[in-house]
């Protein structure tokens, strides 16, 4: 039920409708003044905690067969008692719009009907075939005995006879055709050609083996795929899930962000046609819905996509793939707050899947897991082509190096002999700085003022591109940049520091011959990401300056020198992750040069070099990292040493958040006691965000089991009716 409150309502069936109820399905209730659809977690004849007279009656059933699967709909019940989320907003996060609205409409149609382009797919009936069977036909239906279903277009490209084979096929009973919606995204926009799998490397055979042992012998396993970049992990991602398939079950496939990744997507429709179903938030509702039904109704066996594809409504689910699994995005930051990662093996768990983490910069708390025994460690150590090896990184100490002929010290002279040399071989550079915009601050040179967002306690960012506009990158808040300093009327401003955009702009003065691209966030809105890397992949840009973007699973073979402008950022973050989540940083965009035929180069500015990150990072050293950085975790009781949570409170008047965060820590010292360590409450290190002032109380404890107690009390706990309380379980962002 679309209704975020943090229980569920008890309703009375009545007698006409007693069998058509049953867990998972949809049915139409009053709730206040309102009919809204909602959905049956469970059904019982005991009697209910409330008097049978104060109970309001179910007001119809609108689909007998139940929304979810069963698998499904108890793991987001576990997911909802996990992070203290009402079960109202967890169940949004598997049901589409489409599905949970239009309440009326659907109670008296009992579903309604998608439009959509037709797709004619030929799928085995299960009858005996007949023996006269010859030509093209017998390996047609030998394939389709093994997919269950695959559309006469995909049928064609592999058998040019298909369609005349499949039309005795048909006659003969064997095989029927049915019309489906065929997806409609830009993800299948392009034909893609079937590929030839290629040889596995000795690690990626053992790899494979393992994981499609236990899919073979139906047990649940869980696995980190640990391997260096370009070792080949989606291959073995591509071996298991069509292992997956054919024994007839179904794999979800999660990424970082997939509007990033059209290569993975093109190597999945490569290898297992169009019958996938690509999840991400560019689809309209109604495309989602097309993809969701088409899961559910068991059509499409593979899901691949971003965090939400977690919740994909397959049948049988056989197995999970979470790719760069590190990656902070799987962490959802926004209304129900889950991590898609640990919760991709707590599904696999529950449904007695297999999981398989992969990573060449695997979490600290995803190796902790390897040390309790409850991941099996599979190791990539080396490329995949023989050709590709690990670029040699060098340290460029920005206290020593003076700048290039820029002027700007982010481009050291010794990074821009280093471009010189990749343009002059006819190679391509990505540079990496995790700043958009062209200034990230303007001062008054007069007073010293800087200037900040009106709604949040940060500097506005001058973006130049904009028509000399300042942005906030938090809340959007945007304005002309002023002619003189609002405090004190002086006119001369000074542009701070440099950003993505200001970056873009020297290195076209500097180079006028090279073509220079950026990607952030300000130019990769919709397709523009995907347009730009596959300008990259053409050969049509020489120079790629961009944000984390830059540093994802990118294949891109002729680019053999990464530049880090400035690894001090961050490293100077106010989390106790920002030495691993930077070490990771420097390793995955390390990770982009060198990957084709001609070695790799990787330059990493900064001024601590010394710092165990950087030094691990030019070894490729990551035991050594995460030994050194689980020793000083330890020593402070942090993760995977404890269970964090972090408690917000925010308000428009800053006492009223402070007020209210100070209650809720007597109310979470009374429930758990010394069990739980309370720090805090604080100031949130971005004190005012969109208007409101924010207090942090951070919650340590040894036990899970003590740590709810005090999450629960503070769940329940009422506050001022102007502070806003939100509960983040398992932490990624301590901004």
């Amino acid at each position: 039920m679309p209704v975020p409150l943090g229980q569920a309502f008890t309703y009375a069936v009545p007698a006409e409708l007693v069998h058509e109820v049953s867990r998972g399905a949809r049915v139409l209730i009053e709730f206040g003044r309102r009919k809204v659809l909602g959905i049956v977690l469970d059904v019982a004849e005991r009697e209910p905690d409330v008097p049978l007279d104060k109970l309001k009656s179910l007001v119809a059933v609108v689909e007998q067969r139940p929304v979810l699967p069963l698998e499904l709909l108890e793991f987001l019940q576990e997911l909802a008692r996990y992070y203290v989320a009402p079960i109202g907003e967890v169940m949004q996060l598997a049901v589409p719009a489409v599905e949970r609205s239009q309440a009326k409409l659907l109670a008296h149609t009992g579903g309604a009907r998608v439009i959509g382009r037709l797709l004619q797919v030929a799928k085995a009936t299960g009858a005996e075939p007949s023996a006269a069977l010859r030509g093209s036909a017998k390996p047609i239906l030998e394939h389709l005995q093994q997919t269950g279903s695959t559309s006469l277009t995909e049928l064609e490209e592999k058998w040019p006879s298909a369609r005349a084979a499949v039309k005795r096929l048909v006659a003969s009973g064997v095989v029927e055709i049915e019309e489906r919606e065929a997806p409609r995204d830009a993800f299948f926009s392009a034909a893609v050609a079937r590929d030839t799998p290629p040889e596995l490397t000795a690690a990626q055979d053992a790899a494979v083996k393992a994981v499609c042992g236990q899919l073979s012998v139906n047990e649940r396993a869980a696995f980190l795929l640990d391997g260096v970049t370009a070792s080949g992990k989606t291959e073995v991602y591509l071996r298991a899930v069509q292992h997956t398939v054919a024994c007839g079950k179904a794999a979800i496939v999660l990424v970082p962000e997939i509007a990033l990744t059209p290569q993975l997507v093109a190597r999945f429709r490569a290898r297992l046609g169009d019958s996938i179903a690509v999840l991400h938030s560019g689809l309209s509702d109604t495309e989602r819905h097309s993809m969701w039904r088409a899961l559910r109704d068991g059509e499409l066996r593979v899901a691949v996509g971003a965090r939400s594809a977690l919740f994909a409504p397959v049948e049988k689910l056989g197995l999970l793939c979470v790719d760069e699994e590190h990656d902070g995005s799987f962490k959802q930051e926004e209304g129900v707050r889950y991590n898609a990662r640990d919760m991709a093996l707590l599904r696999a768990h529950r449904a007695g899947a297999v999981c398989v983490l992969g990573s060449a910069t695997p979490a600290i708390s995803t190796l902790a897991l390897v040390t309790q025994g409850r991941l099996q460690h599979l190791r990539l150590p080396s490329r995949a082509r023989q050709s590709a090896v690990l670029p040699e990184v060098e340290v460029v100490d920005l206290r020593r190096q003076g700048a290039g002929p820029s002027g700007e010290p982010l481009i050291s002279i010794r990074l821009h002999r280093e471009l010189s040399a990749t343009l002059e071989a006819k190679n391509q550079a990505i540079l990496f700085l995790n700043r958009r915009g062209f200034s990230p601050s303007l001062v008054c040179d007069v007073c010293g003022k800087t200037l900040e967002c009106p709604h949040c306690a940060v500097s506005l960012t001058l973006h130049r591109a904009r028509g000399e506009r300042l942005r906030c990158h938090y809340c959007d808040y945007e304005c002309r940049r002023p002619a003189a300093c609002p405090a004190c009327a002086g006119t001369p401003w000074i542009e701070e520091g440099a950003g993505t955009e200001r970056i873009e702009q020297l290195l076209a003065e500097s180079f006028p011959s090279a073509r220079v691209a950026r990607l952030d966030r300000d130019v990769a809105s919709g397709a523009g990401g995907e347009k730009i890397l596959e300008r990259m992949r053409s050969g049509e840009i020489d120079i790629l300056v961009g944000t984390q973007m830059v540093t994802k699973g990118h294949d891109l073979p002729r680019v053999t020198l990464v530049g880090v402008l400035n690894a001090d950022a961050a490293l100077s973050f106010p989390d106790y992750r920002a030495a691993e989540r930077s070490f990771h940083l420097f390793v995955q965009v390390a990770g982009r040069a060198g990957r084709g035929d001609h070695p790799g180069r990787v330059l990493i500015q900064t001024r601590q070099p010394s710092h165990p990150a950087i030094v691990c990072a030019v070894r490729h050293d990551v035991s050594t990292f995460v030994e050194q950085e689980l020793r000083l975790r330890e020593e402070l009781g942090y993760p995977p040493f404890s269970r964090l949570a972090l408690l917000r409170c925010d308000a428009v008047e800053e006492a009223r958040a402070e007020q209210a965060a100070k209650q809720l820590v007597v109310v979470a010292r009374n429930a758990a006691g010394r069990a739980v360590q309370i720090l805090g409450p604080s100031p949130a290190p971005i004190a005012r965000l969109r208007g409101r002032f924010r207090f942090h109380v951070l919650l340590k404890a040894q036990e899970r089991n003590d740590l709810r107690k005090a999450l629960l009390a503070l769940a329940r706990a009422e506050v001022d009716r102007h502070v806003r309380k939100v509960i983040d379980v398992d932490p990624v962002s301590m901004l």
